[in-house]
């Protein structure tokens, strides 16, 4: 299929992240394979985002409460849970990384957009407000936000992806800050700081551990609203031949011929922020290679061996085709892609 889903294909699509919900709410990494019941925080509220999207709000509602009952007192969450049998999550990374923790408020933004419950954003702001003030508190001198604190302190560096995507959590934050009456210039102007770091010294070894070889450093700046204007479109097509391949989708890395689905929904995304709208329509067509039967769609392709890798179909790489083909269908709230303008009006 080189083309865009229906909508009742996205349906279709969205019943298999339901389908791999837990009792509790937890929304494991894949429907069935190598990762199951793997649950991240991160992955976790983008498959809550494919759920809302696509009709399913009881499920993507269990999924917010079910991190409300589980942040931790410093506003975090664990890097990583694995359920049992029983659908019982058990946490099998404790650690505290900053942007897992805080796209939670993307999640809740994206269903205010969607839904304009302001009821649902009071319920949930409690758990925004301490996860974003923990990330914010973790925040360097030079702007970039440690990517990761623990026993011996934060980290001295940020990671340019995920403080990227601060960027955008601590924007959609402050939003809800003022639809609850509850204002947060503090947040605006760690964003403020992120996006001026991330346009001045984006390869600065001194600020951001540098990961060149993954395609999320080349767009992310980008897709979480840190970089816009000429410096956007000059930095996407630097490593456009490196990372885009015609027909399949982009590489996860530049050392492998390996696509992967979310990646490529995400750049689609960041295009359309710089209204390039058909390159970005034409990536998503092109993924459709990893579409299974049932709707579910697998996470990646090595395509010299011919062969889907990992063997996974993965809960947040069907969120990443949702949320970026109701975009392109001007049927969804763009989450993480829009010019600012459209997104957050004048704040």
């Amino acid at each position: 299929m080189s083309r865009l889903p229906s909508e009742s294909e996205l349906r279709r699509t969205g019943a298999t992240i339901a389908a791999a919900q837990a009792a509790c709410g937890a929304i494991p990494w894949d429907v069935a394979g190598d990762t199951a019941g793997k649950v991240d925080p991160w992955d976790h509220v983008e498959a809550a985002m494919g759920l809302l999207a696509t009709g399913f709000d009881d499920e993507a509602a269990a999924a917010y409460d079910f991190l409300a009952r589980t942040q931790r007192a410093d506003g975090s969450w664990p890097v990583e849970w694995r359920l049992g049998e029983d659908g019982t999550p058990r946490v099998v990374d404790a650690g505290f990384d900053t942007n897992l923790t805080g796209y939670v408020a993307v999640g809740i933004w994206h269903h205010w957009r969607t839904r304009g419950e302001v009821h649902a954003v009071k319920a949930w702001w409690p758990m925004v407000r301490t996860a974003l003030d923990a990330v914010v508190a973790l925040q360097l001198p030079s702007g970039a936000i440690a990517w990761a604190t623990g026993e011996y302190g934060p980290a001295a560096h940020g990671l340019l992806a995920g403080t990227s995507c601060l960027h955008l959590a601590l924007r959609c934050g402050a939003v809800l800050g003022d639809v609850v009456g509850d204002p947060r210039p503090d947040w605006r102007r760690a964003a403020g700081r992120i996006a001026a770091v991330v346009a001045a010294r984006p390869d600065d070894p001194r600020v951001f551990d540098p990961k060149p070889r993954y395609s999320m450093e080349w767009y992310y700046p980008v897709l979480g609203g840190a970089l816009r204007g000429p410096a956007a479109h000059d930095r996407i097509e630097a490593r456009w031949e490196e990372f885009v391949v015609p027909g399949l989708g982009i590489h996860c890395v530049d050392d492998h011929p390996w696509v992967t689905g979310a990646e490529t929904c995400e750049l689609a995304l960041a295009l359309t922020a710089l209204d390039r709208r058909a390159e970005a329509a034409r990536l998503v067509a092109d993924m459709q290679h990893l579409r299974d039967e049932d709707g579910s769609y697998w996470t990646g392709y090595v395509y010299p061996d011919d062969a889907r890798w990992p063997i996974e179909r993965s809960t947040w790489t069907a969120a990443a085709v949702i949320l970026a083909t109701q975009v392109l269908a001007d049927r969804a709230v763009l989450v993480g892609a829009s010019n600012h303008a459209r997104m957050f009006g004048n704040t």
